[in-house]
């Protein structure tokens, strides 16, 4: 490495932001943070920070979502990257490089602030506006990619708990895919799919009324879903 050097370029910092999702009463909330510092101060962003030098971006993750938001004990978390976000004007304090995450989170407690946040909060999907930086983008894209999987993977099990019913598992879908599936139909092509889930012998929960209590089902082996479970298209291609 002799003759190379390491301050001929400009530098610059990498990020992590996270857009967090969970479902609650129905419904796709996300995990926001409102900033306690400038830039942006006081305004609602997606939680993250820093890369540390000691770091990788998956700990640096891990670690900020701990930080801001206070969820320590994620067990159940499921969090894949997205894409990395390096427009040069992104963020006004310096060059800033991103990478994003999207994570899933079953049964998500209540959040609250730490670090540079003053506080967090679950907000529903359809309610949230005008984040920080760029925020809205990676928002939106983690979105598509996460309705985009639950088509060809079995990534709709990482919403539920582990034991679910047919009727929790449909509620993933319709809420991540903002429509109503058709019950009987949705039921046949999960059953029919090999390895999508498996039932737990004896179990079964009462979920309202007085009908008959409806069977439990836990996350089968398959990573892939073959065929695959189509969302409805607005010329009416049924789920």
């Amino acid at each position: 490495m002799d003759g190379y050097d390491k301050y001929a370029f400009e530098p610059f910092a990498v990020t992590v932001d996270l857009a967090v999702f969970t479902l609650r009463a129905g419904a796709l909330h996300v995990l926001l943070v409102e900033r306690g510092r400038e830039p942006y101060a006081g305004q609602w962003a997606l939680p993250g920070g820093f890369v540390r030098p000691d770091e990788s971006a998956e700990s640096a993750a891990r670690r900020e979502l701990g930080e801001e938001t206070g969820l320590t004990d994620v067990s159940g978390l499921h969090l894949e990257q997205l894409r990395t976000y390096s427009e040069p004007d992104r963020d006004p304090r310096m060059r800033v490089v991103s990478v994003a995450f999207a994570a899933l989170l079953p049964d998500a407690p209540e959040a609250h602030g730490g670090s540079d946040a003053a506080q967090a909060r679950w907000a529903p999907y359809g309610s949230v506006r005008d984040l920080a930086f760029d925020h809205g983008r990676i928002l939106a894209d983690a979105r598509e990619r996460v309705g985009a999987k639950l088509e060809y993977t079995c990534l709709a099990t990482a919403f539920c708990p582990p034991e679910f019913t047919l009727g929790e598992l449909q509620q993933v879908y319709e809420a991540v895919w903002g429509t109503a599936l058709d019950r009987p139909n949705f039921r046949r092509k999960v059953l029919a799919t090999p390895g999508f889930v498996e039932t737990v012998p004896g179990a079964a929960r009462l979920t309202g009324g007085r009908g008959k209590p409806a069977a439990l089902y836990r996350a089968g082996t398959a990573a892939a879903l073959h065929p695959p479970l189509l969302r409805p298209t607005p010329e009416g291609r049924p789920a």
